[in-house]
């Protein structure tokens, strides 16, 4: 069978920057795809690269894309290099668009993305009065001595039962994580993402070490980003959580499959994609048949046009939810 292919790339400014370890990010770039097949029925995927991450560039997705052609062939497509994992994520999701639910299946809980800094302790209130129990606080964006210094401040503002997931974006040196996980000991910390770079020469034997040093859990993030990183961990046996990012993998399905045999410890996180990317990056959590833990897309409103917007953030996701995003809209609105 064939298809018409069609691609639109985008940079859409967030509403706030958001503050990470690697700076400001303001604007997010990626390139949605849409396959027509010969009864004239579309399919939509959404390529949400973040580079330094260690995923594809969206220039490098549009160079392909390009290179495509306006007709194209399944095998075509399934050629498309293994390292362009965005793109192949895509493409999988454009030629095989998902129908509706028999037996929608449980809500999934949310956790609240608070800003960070300082700015944490005002967004802490309205959030637990909305009914969510699990923050997600951006560190290593200030200093050490700064932030470990909010930490009471910032545990003391949960609201009862409530939990904290850090997230430092690789940020820290052994020295630096070492003093965060003894001080994460004895307080309400679910599990530290990414303490230290995944990049670093020795970052293996690095996390494999804190994580068995602390009894406070730790989280890959961009350890699991790049081509066959997920195998690698899980081969080391990887004793902590794995914080999984559907839109960044080129084989989702593949991915789930060996962390369920593994019975990993599965966090499933937002790229900052759209609305269209979310949707069905959402749908690969709501099909995870393992331990549920409360996804990490409590991240809308997100972008300065709201029509690229996901769901209105609350404490949980309803299967429901997912029906009422249009993948034909958002395509619409970047013409």
């Amino acid at each position: 069978m064939q298809y018409r292919f069609e691609y639109r790339r985008y940079c859409l400014p967030f509403r706030l920057p958001l503050r990470t370890s690697q700076g400001p990010w303001s604007e997010r770039e990626g390139v949605l795809v849409r396959l027509t097949d010969e009864g004239g029925r579309a399919g939509y995927g959404e390529a949400a690269p973040i580079p330094w991450y260690g995923t594809e560039t969206a220039n490098e997705i549009e160079t392909v894309c390009r290179g495509l052609g306006e007709q194209v062939t399944v095998e075509r497509l399934t050629a498309v290099a293994s390292h362009l994992g965005c793109l192949r994520h895509a493409l999988a999701a454009a030629l095989a668009p998902s129908s509706g639910h028999r037996d929608p299946p449980a809500p999934l809980g949310v956790a609240a993305l608070l800003p960070a800094g300082r700015a944490a302790l005002a967004a802490i209130p309205a959030r637990a009065e909305a009914g969510f129990r699990i923050f997600k606080w951006k560190v290593g964006v200030e200093t050490v001595a700064d932030e470990l210094g909010l930490l009471d401040d910032v545990c003391a503002a949960l609201p009862g039962g409530g939990q904290l997931r850090l997230d430092a974006n690789g940020a820290w040196d052994r020295r630096q994580a070492e003093r965060w996980l003894d001080r994460c000991a004895d307080r309400p910390v679910e599990h530290v993402e990414q303490p230290v770079p995944a990049e670093a020469a020795d970052a293996t034997d690095l996390l494999l070490g804190l994580a068995g040093d602390y009894p406070t859990p730790i989280a890959l993030d961009e350890s699991i980003a790049g081509e066959g990183d997920l195998e690698r961990w899980l081969a080391a046996g990887w004793p902590g959580v794995y914080v999984v990012k559907p839109s960044l993998l080129a084989n989702v399905a593949g991915a789930l499959d060996a962390l369920l045999e593994a019975k990993a410890a599965v966090v499933f996180s937002s790229a900052l994609e759209t609305a269209l990317g979310a949707r069905q990056a959402l749908r690969a959590a709501f099909a995870w048949t393992g331990e549920r833990r409360a996804v990490g897309f409590g991240v809308w409103p997100l972008f300065a046009d709201a029509r690229f917007d996901g769901l209105v953030t609350t404490p949980f996701i309803r299967w429901d939810d997912l029906e009422r995003i249009n993948p034909e809209a958002i395509w619409n609105a970047l013409t």
